[in-house]
């Protein structure tokens, strides 16, 4: 009886060690972001949009139909079927207004990479860094932008066209360093800073 028990442990045990590889090896759920609300992360304005090509001016004279938040925007090319997770049941036809600010430590010249499915536009300070936009399966595109020490703006106006594909990654390099996810966990003003809460200009 004692072998019998000991026999099907090791049964159990060499199954849990079969299944454990597989577990860590599941894809990461990537989302446009969630309800709960992140103070010092990427405010996002969700629209409903029309067939026709749509632009900046048209988004904001719209109603946004929903607001999420995020730290980053970190999702791959995929298929669409995945679903949009924050967007509700929208599948298609939709855009997104992120908006948010980041602190530079290092005055420099900073690079950004924008992929996006369907089209993308980032903006730093107001300017146009990366213009992504129109109707296109993934695509990357760079810009630079030189930033001095302080609070900067972000804003990254996403559009959502026809179905099959969809993708929104941010990346961003800093002087002499390789891109990397933007996240504005990394850019926080340090708790020491006393300067205004303005927009670097």
């Amino acid at each position: 009886m004692r072998r019998v028990l000991l026999l099907l442990g090791l049964l159990v045990g060499t199954a849990w060690a079969m299944q454990e590889p597989q577990q860590q090896d599941q894809e990461p759920v990537y989302v446009f972001g969630t309800s709960v609300v992140i103070p010092a992360g990427l405010q996002g304005a969700i629209y409903y949009i029309s067939h026709s090509a749509p632009t900046i001016e048209d988004l904001e004279k719209k109603k946004p139909r929903g607001t999420i938040y995020t730290s980053s925007l970190n999702i791959p090319p995929q298929d669409y079927k995945l679903g949009f997770p924050g967007i509700s049941k929208r599948l298609e036809w939709f855009a997104i207004d992120y908006r948010g600010k980041f602190w530079i430590q290092k005055a420099g010249d900073y690079k950004f990479e924008l992929t996006a499915d369907d089209g993308a536009m980032l903006y730093v300070d107001g300017q146009l860094v990366v213009d992504n936009s129109g109707l296109h399966p993934p695509v990357t595109l760079h810009g630079a932008a030189g930033l001095r020490e302080g609070i900067h703006t972000i804003r990254v106006v996403y559009f959502q066209g026809i179905k099959y594909q969809v993708a929104l990654v941010l990346k961003i390099a800093p002087p002499g360093q390789e891109y990397r996810i933007f996240s504005t966990n990394e850019f926080k003003p340090p708790a020491t800073w006393t300067g205004p809460d303005d927009t670097a200009k």
